[in-house]
């Protein structure tokens, strides 16, 4: 997961403080699925 954020973002972090998770059923044929949704704020890394 933090290699994606990064290719997507560049070098940062997703916040834990503001963040959000939904769990969703999704039915199917074959057999119900789960859907996870991650939201979450992009925080930078800065330099001092």
């Amino acid at each position: 997961m933090k290699a994606l954020i990064h290719e997507k973002f560049g070098d940062g972090i997703m916040s834990a403080i503001d963040f959000t998770m939904d769990i969703d059923k999704v039915e199917d044929p074959k057999g119900d699925r789960v859907k996870i949704t991650w939201n979450g704020k992009v925080l930078p890394y800065k330099s001092w």
